[in-house]
């Protein structure tokens, strides 16, 4: 049992983190309950210290009242005949024995005192107006009957009155009436009085006091909070808001970081595509611009025919016709670099053989390792490593690494060509040992128009598209690409997934 309240209070206490709106209920709760408490222990330690004191005349009132019905009842039960004149005045003192400040006086019809205690000094009343001052003075003593003491004059005039009480009697053989008069005995009663107000006071400023101070934290959280994105909106995108927590603010938190960080990227890749677009700029440019001025000056040097003879003319002809093959390579691996990198190629894919594809591009690569002095040399397994690719856009990607490979190898030297499986993946590398390269260079490999050699222009090495070209057409294949330098030797791995019909 004990377990399960634990559990059922945890996941209660889990949830109200989670949610802003549970924390300011408990919050509210919590302060609203403290804050009651607080007002009525102040209700109860102000009310000990207010302490007032009143004259209480009911007891005094109470027992004249009492003698006076006490005398009429005896006097009517005991038969008691008017002209009895020792029991009616024995009846009298038995009543009048404990205070002086009672009168008590029994008269006829016609308000003559017949009977009196012994501090009466009256021999005829006015019955009219005792009776109507019996009335109105009763009136007036029970309506300040519980004034505080010495609070207002009224109270002091009520203190200096007589009481008078009026009974009408039955004698035996005749009537009369009995008049108690006289200032009652009262009693001061000291109480404690309760006044809401403080209470209240007090309950109120706790509870803004302590709702202050407890939501304090979330307050400066949303400041916090809002401060980062006045940051953030200034421009500063790297300025990341601390998450506290894992409520409602902590969310708008951190959807505010993601949102500052997706910007920061966007930014800095619109950054980075305006950089390369100045490169690219720049590099075509000054590629287009060095074969176009071999080109014009060739030809300018035949229009002035300024050749010694027409063998001279005729290798001037051949070199303008070089330089604008080049030209056109140039701008075919462009196009073809921009097509590639905008989606904007159509794959023809199917179902081809590594191995045989490779084995093709080698044998039509001989005449050029002869002439350079490189030797190719394959390790291929016997059984047929299927692919579902593009077979062009395929032998170009290794076109391109073994031109590169040649070009870069020591002479003489040997390019190294590997196949082989890696989970359920065909591995083709490609080695050459070649000069010293960093690493900040390899990764540079596949940018477009870098070359490893800087003295190398679109003269003298490719259109520096090459391996770019390659990487491109390998990734919207779903293959991968990676260059890797180690001890001496530069390693190209391309890799593609095999198909499920491999024999």
């Amino acid at each position: 049992m004990k377990n399960d309240f634990k559990i059922s209070l945890e996941s209660s206490l889990s949830k109200m983190k989670n949610s802003i709106r549970l924390e300011l209920i408990f919050v509210f709760a919590l302060c609203f309950v403290t804050s009651a408490a607080l007002g009525k222990a102040a209700g109860v330690f102000l009310q000990n210290r207010n302490i007032t004191a009143r004259i209480d005349y009911s007891k005094g009132i109470d027992r004249m009242s009492v003698n006076g019905n006490l005398i009429g009842d005896e006097i009517k039960s005991k038969s008691i005949s008017i002209d009895d004149k020792d029991k009616i005045q024995k009846i009298i003192d038995s009543c009048n024995d404990t205070s002086d400040l009672e009168k008590i006086m029994i008269t006829d019809l016609n308000g003559k005192v017949l009977y009196k205690s012994n501090n009466a000094d009256e021999t005829q009343i006015d019955v009219y107006t005792t009776i109507k001052n019996s009335i109105k003075n009763s009136l007036e003593m029970m309506k300040n009957i519980q004034n505080i003491y010495g609070t207002n004059k009224g109270n002091e005039i009520s203190r200096n009155r007589e009481y008078i009480s009026f009974y009408p009697i039955n004698f035996s053989d005749g009537k009369a009436y009995l008049v108690v008069k006289g200032m009652p005995q009262y009693e001061i009663i000291y109480e404690k009085r309760y006044n809401p107000i403080p209470g209240t006071i007090v309950s109120f400023i706790s509870f803004l006091t302590m709702f202050y101070f407890i939501t304090n934290k979330k307050m400066k959280y949303i400041e916090n909070i809002s401060s980062g994105l006045i940051e953030i909106s200034r421009g500063n995108l790297d300025h990341r808001i601390k998450s506290q927590g894992r409520d409602e603010l902590a969310l708008l938190s951190n959807n505010i970081n993601f949102m500052a960080e997706e910007l920061n990227n966007k930014m800095k890749a619109e950054r980075e595509d305006e950089r390369i677009k100045n490169e690219l700029i720049t590099n075509v440019s000054h590629d287009l611009r060095t074969p176009l001025t071999s080109i014009k000056g060739y030809l300018a040097l035949i229009k002035d025919k300024r050749y010694e003879d027409e063998t001279q003319m005729k290798q001037y002809i051949n070199i303008a016709y070089n330089k604008s093959e080049k030209l056109e390579e140039l701008i075919n691996d462009l196009f073809e670099y921009t097509k590639l990198t905008n989606n904007a190629v159509n794959l023809n894919r199917q179902s081809i053989s590594l191995n045989g594809l490779l084995e093709q591009l080698i044998e039509e690569l001989v005449p050029i390792c002869e002439e350079t002095g490189v030797t190719i040399t394959r390790s291929f397994p016997k059984r047929k490593f299927l692919v579902y690719l593009d077979p062009n856009k395929t032998a170009r990607v290794f076109e391109n690494l073994f031109i590169n490979a040649i070009r870069y190898s020591m002479k003489p030297g040997d390019v190294e060509v590997s196949l082989r499986e890696e989970k359920g993946a065909a591995v083709i590398s490609i080695k050459n040992k070649c000069e010293p390269v960093s690493k900040e260079e390899v990764d540079k490999l596949f940018d477009r128009f870098y070359r490893l050699d800087k003295s190398r222009s679109s003269n003298t090495g490719g259109s520096g598209l090459g391996l770019a070209i390659a990487k491109s057409i390998v990734e919207i294949q779903g293959g991968k690409i990676k260059a890797e330098y180690s001890s001496g030797y530069m390693v190209f791995d391309v890799i593609f997934n095999l198909s499920d019909s491999r024999s």
